[in-house]
């Protein structure tokens, strides 16, 4: 099966280029093939940590610590704060 592939160039500091080169030695992959293992294992933590606010949400309100309307709330203002974060150069 071929896989469409889409080139692409960063702009990484010494210490990042050296832990990517070391990284890609010890599992005996690509440079590229590390990113890709970052990149996927970044997503997935970053959807379990919402996957679980979530739940934690649902717990208050089953316990009837916090209603629907505020656990939406709630939401509604981390993500606002998440899109005003500074995520760095070309985000």
């Amino acid at each position: 099966m071929a896989i469409a592939k889409q080139r692409t160039s960063f702009a990484l500091d010494g210490e990042t280029i050296r832990l990517l080169q070391a990284l890609a030695n010890r599992w005996q992959v690509s440079q590229a093939e590390v990113v890709r293992r970052a990149v996927r294992l970044a997503s997935e933590a970053d959807r379990s940590d919402a996957e679980g606010l979530i739940a934690r949400l649902d717990d208050y309100r089953a316990a009837g610590r916090l209603t629907a309307e505020e656990a939406e709330a709630y939401l509604g203002a981390v993500a606002e704060g998440r899109a005003s974060w500074d995520r760095g150069p070309g985000s």
